[in-house]
C-alpha cells in the first residue's frame, strides 16, 4: 500500500482546479441502471470509487469507459441483479444500485454495505423507504433481498434527512405507479443534481433542495448526459489547507454557493475569504483564531469537513469545541493527529481542541476518506517529515492529491509501501 511523505512546515500558495462532486457522481452512475441505453457523464473524476462503481455495474452487465473525464454508461443489457460482498465492503455507496434494479426490473440483492469505518450507519432509512413503495424485502447471511411486481408511489417520512435514503427513494419512485412524496428529505446539492439529471431522462420530480420532494412515476427513464457539479468538500480542504499554511489559494471550478457554512467557519479562524463566479480566494491568517463548530444537515457545516476543520484548530489561539451531530462516532482522526502534538479531548461526540503553538512530523496511519486529508492538512503545518500510511483512503475521494498540492508548494511525494 502506498503512503505519503509530506515535510513542512510550508505555506501554500497557487491556483487548483476542483474536480467534479464524488457525492454527486457515485448516484448519477447507480441512476443509470434506470435506463435502457447510455448515459453520458462529464467532469468525472478518475478515484478509486469511480473505478469501484464501474466494477459494480459491470457485475450487472453494464459496460462504462471512462476517459478525459467523460464516463459513458451502457445499461441497456443487465444480466445480474446481485451485488457482491467483495465489492460492496469497499464501498458504502454500492447500495445506491438498490433502488434502480428494484425500480426497473423487480429485483435486487445487495450485500450490506460496507466503505469507511468510522461508528454504526444503518441503512434502516432505505429499507423502509423502499417498502413503503411495496418491495418486499428479507435480510439473511449479509444480503439484502428483495423483489416488487410492480413499485407504488407512497408517502415517505425519513426520520433524519438521510442523504443514502433519499437518493435511493428517489430513484426507486421514479419509475413507480403514482405520487411519491418525501418528508425530511435530505437538502444537499448532490441531491438536486439527481433530480435534474433525471428530469433529463423524462423523471417527474419537484422539490429538489427543500425538504419535501415530489415524484410522478413514469414508464421509462430515458438515457441522460449530465455535467456533474464541482467536489464542495474537496473545494473545502484546499480553503482549510490555506487557513492551517497561512497561505494564499486560488479555488478555481468550485461553487461557493454550497460552501457557506464552511466559509464562515474559515472566516471566524481568521482566514480572509472571496468568493466569486466559480471561484473562491482564501488567504490563512497569521495564526488561526479558535472557533466552535457544529456539524448539521445542509446547509449545516458538513460532517465531512468534520476531520478538516480539527486538523486547522490544532493549532489555533485558544480552545475550540468540535461537536458533530451527524455522526457521533466519526473521530477515528483524533488520536493521529494527537501524533503531532495536538492536544485533543473527546467525550462522546464532543471534541475539545487546545490549540498548540506547533506541530511535529509523526508516522500516522489514514482511517478513512476525510481523516485522510486531516492528516495531510496537519502535515503541512508541521516541522519535519510525516509519513502518512494507508493513503488508499484519499484516492476514493481526491485525484491525484499531491500533485495539486504539489503544484501550489507543498512538499509531499508518494512512495510504494
Amino acid at each position: 500500500m502506498d503512503s505519503f511523505l509530506v515535510t513542512g512546515p510550508c505555506r501554500l500558495e497557487g491556483s487548483v482546479r476542483i474536480g467534479g462532486a464524488k457525492n454527486a457522481m457515485l448516484p448519477l452512475m447507480a441512476a443509470s441502471l434506470l435506463t435502457a441505453g447510455t448515459c453520458e457523464l462529464e467532469n468525472v473524476p478518475d478515484l478509486r470509487d469511480t473505478r469501484t462503481m464501474m466494477q459494480l455495474l459491470a457485475g450487472f452487465g453494464v459496460r462504462a469507459t471512462l476517459g478525459d473525464g467523460r464516463l459513458a454508461i451502457d445499461a441497456s443489457r443487465v444480466e445480474s441483479f446481485e451485488a457482491p460482498y467483495e465489492i460492496v465492503r469497499t464501498m458504502r455507496a454500492s447500495i445506491y444500485a438498490f433502488g434502480p434494479l428494484l425500480a426497473r426490473f423487480g429485483r435486487a440483492r445487495v450485500s450490506m454495505p460496507g466503505g469507511c469505518a468510522w461508528g454504526p450507519r444503518p441503512i434502516d432509512l432505505h429499507l423502509r423507504g423502499l417498502a413503503a413503495l411495496g418491495a418486499r424485502i428479507r435480510i439473511e447471511h449479509g444480503y439484502i433481498d428483495a423483489t416488487a411486481e410492480r413499485l407504488r408511489g407512497a408517502e415517505v417520512s425519513l426520520t433524519i434527512p438521510s442523504v443514502g435514503a433519499t437518493v435511493n427513494v428517489m430513484m426507486a419512485a421514479v419509475l413507480a405507479d403514482g405520487r411519491t412524496v418525501i418528508e425530511n428529505a435530505a437538502r444537499e446539492p448532490e441531491i438536486a443534481e439527481l433530480a435534474r439529471a433525471l428530469r433529463a431522462g423524462g423523471a417527474r420530480i419537484e422539490g429538489e433542495g427543500t425538504s419535501r420532494i415530489e415524484i410522478d412515476g413514469v414508464a421509462a427513464i430515458a438515457p441522460f448526459s449530465h455535467r456533474v457539479i464541482p467536489d464542495r468538500i474537496e473545494a473545502g480542504t484546499f480553503a482549510a489547507a490555506a487557513a492551517i499554511t497561512g497561505g494564499r489559494i486560488e479555488i478555481e471550478g468550485c461553487d461557493p454557493g454550497h460552501l457557506g457554512a464552511v466559509v464562515d467557519t474559515l472566516r471566524g479562524c481568521g482566514a480572509e475569504i472571496v468568493c466569486g463566479s466559480g471561484r473562491m480566494a482564501v488567504a490563512g491568517p497569521g495564526r488561526v483564531k479558535a472557533s466552535n463548530v457544529e456539524t448539521g444537515f445542509y446547509p449545516g457545516f458538513p460532517t465531512d469537513m468534520q476531520a478538516q476543520i480539527m486538523a486547522v484548530l490544532s493549532i489555533a489561539d485558544g480552545t475550540s469545541t468540535v461537536v458533530d451531530r451527524v455522526y457521533p462516532d466519526r473521530f477515528t482522526h483524533v488520536p493521529e493527529l494527537c501524533r503531532f502534538g495536538a492536544r485533543i479531548a473527546r467525550d462522546g461526540n464532543v471534541a475539545v481542541v487546545t490549540g498548540v503553538p506547533r506541530l511535529e512530523g509523526a508516522p500516522v496511519m489514514a482511517t478513512d476518506i476525510r481523516a485522510s486529508s486531516a492528516l495531510i492538512l496537519a502535515a503541512l503545518a508541521a516541522d519535519g517529515e510525516t509519513k502518512i500510511l494507508r493513503v488508499y483512503h484519499i484516492d476514493r475521494g481526491y485525484e491525484r492529491i499531491e500533485e495539486k498540492l504539489g503544484r501550489l508548494g507543498a512538499r509531499i511525494r508518494r512512495v510504494a509501501g
